[in-house]
């Protein structure tokens, strides 16, 4: 199987990638600029190319990963939330063109999405049969984000939107942010940590992917989110207890919203607890259920 993946030289890409190589498929990797592959054994095309050219030829499934970092510290929030928009629509959009236009389009297309479809709230149970409706910059965001992976009805090719909660995995990530602030004895939960903590390990968001692949009988929403929800403060918990370190110190919500601003601010003072109820219904059973296990292996 031919499997071109716009996005794939990005954290989450690049574990997906990896494992698509490792099942054997053939990966094509659609990114801003001619690079050396990230991934052995991948080609790489440009996303002018793909406009220019189309999908290759062969290609039996699309995946879009592509996105700008929404939590890059070092990004003022004003002028960057254009730039967080378009990197999600255009490079969607681009691969739906890719697919409507192809003479042999590929049999699924599998584009992400995030668990920002969901409202913030301490009480709301979520799954992907709740029907939210949008109130602020990221839910619009995300459900603009998804209607641009809508195919046109003539094209055949099945699609799954994958919603991906908050991603632990070694090098990149939250994991990579807060490594050193737990490692020095500093860390502990944002805010009250309180709020939800709608985690998952990145091994189990490239199989969720993998298995919307893979298994024809997947459509429709999937939740890429581990079944055993938490709070900020107990991933705090186990992260700190991973690392033999800590972690009681809380970074106050002040701070948050002064290096990110509110609007970004919000995605880590406040949470969801979202459920995968779609995803295990589907025959997905997830790697790394459990936040101890998870954690333990990201800091091992």
């Amino acid at each position: 199987m031919k499997v071109v993946v716009g996005g794939g030289s990005g954290f989450v890409g690049k574990s997906l990638c990896s494992l698509l190589r490792r099942r054997g498929h053939e990966v094509v990797i659609v990114s801003r600029a001619p690079i050396k592959s990230p991934v052995d054994g991948c080609d790489v095309m440009t996303w002018d190319s793909l406009k220019k050219d189309g999908i290759p030829s062969g290609t039996t499934a699309a995946v879009n990963l592509a996105g700008a970092n929404i939590l890059d510290p070092l990004k003022r929030w004003g002028s960057y939330a254009s730039v967080v928009r378009q990197s999600r629509l255009d490079t969607t959009k681009d691969l739906v063109t890719a697919i409507s236009h192809s003479l042999s389009p590929p049999t699924v297309f599998v584009s992400a999405s995030a668990i920002g479809y969901y409202p913030s709230s301490p009480t709301a149970d979520y799954d992907e049969e709740s029907v939210c409706v949008p109130s602020n910059f990221i839910e619009q965001l995300v459900h603009d984000w998804e209607d641009a992976a809508t195919l046109p009805p003539e094209v055949e090719t099945r699609l799954v939107k994958v919603r991906i909660g908050v991603v632990l995995g070694k090098g990149g990530g939250i994991v990579q942010n807060m490594w050193l602030p737990f490692y020095l004895g500093g860390g502990g939960p944002v805010g009250s940590g309180k709020q939800w903590f709608p985690w998952v390990h990145i091994d189990d968001v490239a199989g969720v992917f993998l298995h919307a692949i893979e298994n024809e009988h997947v459509k429709g929403t999937l939740n890429a989110v581990a079944p055993t929800p938490a709070s900020n403060a107990e991933f705090a918990s186990a992260f700190g207890a991973a690392m033999w370190r800590p972690a009681f110190i809380p970074l106050p919500g002040f701070v948050v919203n002064t290096v990110f601003g509110s609007e970004r601010g919000a995605i880590m003072l406040e949470g969801q607890k979202v459920n995968p109820k779609k995803t295990l219904e589907s025959g997905y059973e997830f790697e790394y259920p459990h936040l101890k296990e998870a954690c333990e292996q990201c800091v091992a």
